[in-house]
């Protein structure tokens, strides 16, 4: 028995979510508390993170040069919020690893000569962590390729729909943030 699926209009295309929804739907018809659009567009954005994690592994897998782990420390030592440079610590904690896991990333960087790791000149027991010029071009290279995988995610909006998607989200964080 095929079951129509929840909220497509005649002629549109049906994804893989409209089917789950429209499963669900039948199994909790007498159900007021199921919410069938609240299951779909939380299935697909659930299904969109998925699909990009996906695609940025399947990249470090495929790359000889960085990690994923080692790319992420380096970005988070080139986006953070104080001058270009950091403490093995303030790392960790941005990263959300561990300080032991930080050293070991520190290492494989240092040794691509990908960052420095030099004392402190007003604090000799400070270490401070800096980006290379051969980190800097490195990250460049994986950031712009990230930005292209994620681009290409969304390639089926326009841009009118990517800003009304983006309206739409921050909506709904603006009210979970507050």
């Amino acid at each position: 028995m095929s079951i129509p699926a929840y909220g497509v209009g005649a002629g549109q295309a049906q994804d893989s979510v409209d089917h789950h929804v429209a499963r669900w739907a039948a199994f909790w018809k007498d159900e007021p508390a199921f919410a069938p659009e609240v299951e779909g567009a939380l299935v697909r954005m659930n299904y969109l993170g998925r699909e990009s994690r996906r695609a940025d592994a399947a990249a470090f897998a495929e790359s000889r040069e960085l990690t994923a782990e080692d790319y992420k420390t380096l970005h988070v030592l080139m986006i953070q919020p104080w001058p270009i440079e950091a403490t093995p610590a303030q790392l960790a904690e941005a990263s959300n690893v561990t300080r032991a896991a930080m050293t070991s990333r520190l290492d494989r960087l240092v040794t691509a000569e990908l960052v420095t790791r030099q004392n402190d000149d007003t604090d000799r027991r400070r270490v401070l962590i800096r980006p290379t010029a051969a980190g800097r071009a490195m990250w460049n290279k994986y950031i712009f390729e990230g930005m292209a995988r994620d681009q290409s995610l969304l390639r089926a909006l326009t841009h009118e729909e990517l800003i009304q998607l983006n309206a739409l989200l921050r909506k709904v964080l603006l009210d979970l943030e507050g």
